[in-house]
């Protein structure tokens, strides 16, 4: 059975940079407020009529294309994921294909909020294990500065987000011992609302109504101190659930990259397991939680770093809405 090799990851930022002190201009905040609750300095906005998710998840693609030495005809399914689509409907996978002229091949689209790319990597990995595709690509792209209001109202999520994507060509191997050695998914609807945006949707006659956008309730929201006292419980225990599937320990962990949600709850986790600074990988003070992108982003960078080299035991962990969390173990 051949595993499946991450052969190459690469990434994209829109290139309009947001700093705290920007914000600062808008709503009643400090820099000194953002950093101490997120450790968050920047983030990226898109820039209307150039950015989309779909040409977003494209640039990532074709960063991740040529350093994997492959044609884009190669590539024979893709894989996005995104809470932020293009459209409604259809999803932004098939969008992406259009981009990159690859007709007829099947894209899934997965809406697993910040654990998207973990759980669209676990889709990718069975299909290549099975030997349906030998060659996929992966993608996590969001755009979600607009759907942010940056008012003293909107504040508590306005901060936190940015835009971005990230992409991971992944490829059949039969070399013993490397590639994706196992993930794990899982989900808990029971707390669906405590991280969520209710309107738009579909529950409601009326999708769109003047009292929705008056009183709030199209902007996103979440239960901040819950999410964080959840996400610091279940971030060590995907984690450790992997490393015990594959009979190892955390001194095995070359480099851990979570989700980059909040860096206190990254330093929270590394704290947990004593990881030393060089074991783990923080970007989200210069972009901001980038959601499904936030992994692929970060495992893009750590590479060009040098962080990640051939033959390192990579662990990649996510918590997001849903709730959902997931981890993986991949031996670079």
């Amino acid at each position: 059975m051949p595993s499946t090799l991450i052969s190459a990851v690469g990434h994209y930022v829109p290139e309009n940079v947001v700093t705290n002190n920007d914000l600062v201009q808008k709503m009643d905040t400090t820099d000194e407020w953002i950093v101490q609750r997120t450790g968050i300095k920047e983030r990226r906005f898109f820039t209307e009529g150039k950015d989309t998710v779909s040409l977003m998840g494209a640039n990532a693609a074709r960063m991740a294309i040529e350093r994997a030495g492959i044609n884009v005809s190669d590539i024979e399914m893709i894989v996005f994921a995104t809470l932020s689509p293009d459209y409604n409907f259809p999803g932004s996978g098939v969008l992406l294909q259009r981009e990159l002229d690859l007709p007829g091949i099947p894209c899934i689209d997965v809406r697993a909020q910040c654990s998207g790319f973990i759980y669209g990597l676990s889709i990718a990995d069975q299909y290549i294990k099975t030997g349906a595709y030998k060659t996929i690509l992966l993608v996590g792209a969001e755009i979600q500065s607009n759907v942010m209001e940056i008012s003293d109202r909107g504040r508590g999520m306005a901060v936190i987000f940015g835009d971005g994507a990230g992409a991971a060509v992944l490829q059949a191997t039969n070399e013993e011992g490397r590639g994706v050695l196992s993930t794990h998914l899982h989900a808990d609807g029971a707390y669906a609302e405590k991280l969520m945006t209710e309107h738009p949707g579909s529950r409601r006659k009326e999708r769109i109504t003047p009292a929705m956008i008056e009183d709030g309730s199209m902007l996103p929201y979440m239960d901040g101190p819950f999410v964080f006292k959840n996400a610091v419980v279940r971030f060590p225990e995907v984690i450790n659930e992997a490393l015990t599937h594959n009979n190892l320990t955390k001194e095995d962990i070359d480099l851990l990259i979570p989700h980059q949600a909040n860096l206190r709850i990254s330093q929270a986790v590394q704290e947990r397991f004593g990881l030393s600074d060089d074991k783990v990988f923080n970007n989200i003070q210069k972009y901001g939680n980038t959601t499904a992108a936030s992994i692929p982003l970060a495992l893009s960078e750590a590479w060009e770093q040098g962080r990640v080299k051939q033959g390192n035991l990579v662990c990649l962990a996510a918590f997001g809405a849903g709730f959902t969390w997931a981890s993986a173990l991949v031996r670079w």
